[in-house]
């Protein structure tokens, strides 16, 4: 191994250490990411496939996590079902993050009666709690795949351009700032070179921290039947066909998608909270 590779290597054995919940974390985010991305070639059936001879088959050698009432086997299901929480997850989590950056940066840098409408309305989306919004939103759009990351991705918006707000509010009043104004640098020219690259850090912070919570919205969606539809596998779906019925006679319809959205959330939140201790220099020995 070459001196290069060593030295990554035992920084990362140093950061795993330093933060151990973070590195479970991590460790749980991969194992996801890489079901996710392989579930054609680990998964052992179709996920859609049914047979009505293994209704309700029970955890075995064939089916390890069991499988549905349709006879569907349940690891297949949650494998490509990541599919689906990862891909509402990121997506939303990337579209909230773009559009509450280019807020908060103009609402923070241009500032006056601009700022004044935008936290004002910023207000009145937080008001709201996320899942609340979101409901309406995939209410008024209706249950697919696209709706459900819109749905989800509106009411990030506000708390993304919170932060960055508090961050250009900071970042504009210091020196290096001011240098460029009395260059004549124009404004957005100043907040897309200098502005915005110092805002990276809090942006990697908050939407690894709201990436749990929207896995956790898209299956408290799914489960009330607004979020991704049938046949597509989701987690919270397969809750909701699976959690009043069959929680006594087959509980394993219900402890394996609860135990992958539970994992999804602890990885996500754990990744996030290293993530905030390591960028933020307040955290910082």
């Amino acid at each position: 191994m070459s001196p290069r590779h060593s030295g990554r290597g035992a920084r990362l054995l140093g950061l795993a250490r330093r933060f151990p919940l973070g590195a479970v974390g991590a460790v749980i985010m991969v194992v996801f990411v890489g079901a996710a991305i392989c579930a054609d070639m680990v998964a052992p059936f179709s996920p859609l496939t049914t047979n009505p001879a293994l209704s309700l088959a029970r955890p075995g050698a064939l089916h390890p996590f069991g499988a549905d009432v349709m006879g569907r086997d349940i690891l297949s299901r949650i494998l490509h079902g990541a599919r689906i929480s990862l891909a509402v997850g990121i997506f939303s989590t990337a579209i909230g993050a773009l559009f509450g950056v280019t807020i908060g940066i103009a609402s923070g840098f241009i500032g006056g009666w601009f700022d004044l409408v935008v936290q004002r309305l910023t207000d009145i989306l937080q008001a709201l709690p996320v899942l609340v919004l979101a409901l309406v939103m995939s209410a008024a759009l209706g249950p697919s795949l696209p709706n459900t990351i819109i749905a989800i991705s509106i009411p990030l918006i506000p708390y993304v351009s919170r932060v960055i707000r508090a961050n250009t509010l900071a970042l504009r009043e210091l020196a290096f700032v001011e240098s460029a104004q009395a260059t004549g640098m124009t404004r957005w020219r100043i907040a897309i070179r200098h502005i915005l690259p110092n805002t990276l850090a809090p942006l990697i912070v908050i939407a690894t921290a709201q990436l749990g919570s929207t896995i956790l919205t898209e299956a408290s969606l799914s489960f009330l039947g607004l979020g991704v539809p049938e046949p597509y596998p989701s987690w919270g779906r397969m809750l909701s066909d699976s959690a009043a019925e069959y929680m006594r006679t087959a509980p394993w319809l219900v402890i394996f998608p609860g135990l992958a959205i539970s994992l999804a959330v602890f990885g996500t939140n754990m990744l996030g909270d290293a993530l905030r201790d390591l960028l933020d220099p307040r955290q910082r020995s």
